[in-house]
């Protein structure tokens, strides 16, 4: 027989899902509270189905951005604001919110609202009604768009997707409706909170967000997309906005996070190129060799003829031989290192798997 639960406990006890808003900021005081307001106004069209915390990371703003967030935090007890001493990254950012966030879904927003606050339910409505662990919102899937956001963001911003997406897509296509991820560098995005609690991502910088992708890959989580506008008219419209990705870190970040997906490809590829390089060599090689050897006919032994072939094609072709060779020998180093990095990437699926694993159980423990 069941204990009555009492008439108080029972009213105050709230099944609406608590979501963890996210707001990365640096330098952002022009905008940060009419942005925060707007936001704030968003939310509250929701709050029949959710209850929501707004975590600001103050990620070591040297203007006003700190003040201005514990301002707002002082008047609702639902915001509250971390401090970084100085700015150290993007990815430094998200886990230290991480890392305070109660909620039972996480999503990240960013704090220019170039993406509008109704991505939210859409992320959310997402989330819960296929159950994935992550949900990302992409203006390069159908239905999503992209506007007046400058020519070299957008070129490398889809650039960098698309290169990503060939680089992640072939092993774990059916993690992903449509087979592939059309966005793994965005920071919009949802999480189920206790999958995002237990993933222990390392990155520092931007790579943090396909570093997640590629985890939660690892571990066979659902991942799904929603149709997103990217727009910065809000910001053209304060003044011009310019982008902040800085070329070389966006590329060499991009490079990085496509190692992790697939390292042994970047030895791979460029080891079979050589290979095919060397092979068209050493046709010629061996195309010298025989035109020399048929020259040579007052030699009757067979090997004095052809030592003496080779010394004479080498004599007149020295870089068909030169570059041949060290092709060829770059080519076979290159595929051994690429073997080399498929079996030490399957081991660390292993090892990062059974960590994974063992890690969840724990905190599950600890919720519990």
């Amino acid at each position: 027989m069941t204990a009555a639960v009492p008439p108080n406990e029972s009213a105050s006890r709230d099944e609406r899902p608590l979501v963890s808003i996210v707001l990365p900021a640096y330098n952002e005081a022009a905008i940060l509270e009419p942005n925060l307001a707007t936001l704030s106004e968003y939310l509250k069209t929701l709050e029949a189905r959710y209850r929501f915390e707004i975590v600001i990371v103050n990620d070591g703003s040297r203007d006003a951005t700190g003040q201005i967030a514990e301002r707002a935090a002082g008047q609702r007890a639902d915001v509250h604001v971390l401090h970084h001493p100085s700015n150290f990254g993007l990815g430094q950012a998200l886990k230290f919110a991480f890392s305070h966030c109660r909620g039972d879904y996480v999503v990240v927003m960013d704090i220019d609202l170039s993406y509008s606050p109704d991505h939210i339910e859409k992320l959310l409505d997402k989330i819960r009604a296929t159950k994935a662990k992550v949900v990302l919102a992409s203006p390069y899937v159908e239905g999503g768009t992209i506007a007046n956001v400058p020519w070299l963001r957008r070129v490398l911003s889809i650039g960098a997707n698309r290169f990503l997406s060939m680089f992640a897509r072939e092993r774990y296509r059916t993690l992903v409706a449509r087979g592939r991820l059309s966005t793994l560098t965005g920071m919009v995005r949802a999480y189920d909170g206790r999958f995002l609690r237990g993933l222990s991502p390392r990155a520092i910088s931007m790579e943090i967000n396909p570093e997640i992708i590629y985890k939660a890959m690892l571990l066979r989580a659902r991942i799904e997309e929603v149709p997103a506008r990217l727009d910065w008219e809000l910001q053209n419209a304060k003044g011009k906005r310019k982008s902040s990705m800085k070329v070389l870190q966006h590329t060499l970040s991009v490079l990085l996070s496509g190692f992790i997906f697939r390292p042994f490809m970047f030895f791979i590829l460029p080891g079979v190129a050589l290979a095919v390089f060397a092979l068209y060599c050493n046709v010629w090689m061996f195309i010298h060799f025989f035109e020399e050897y048929a020259k040579l006919t007052q030699y009757t032994w067979f090997m004095d003829r052809a030592s003496f072939a080779v010394a004479a094609a080498y004599t007149r072709f020295p870089h068909t031989f030169g570059i041949g060779l060290l092709a060829l020998m770059l080519a076979i180093q290159l595929i051994g290192l690429g073997v080399l990095a498929m079996q030490n990437k399957k081991y660390f699926e292993e090892i990062f798997y059974l960590v994974s694993v063992v890690y969840r159980q724990g905190l599950g423990k600890d919720e519990a």
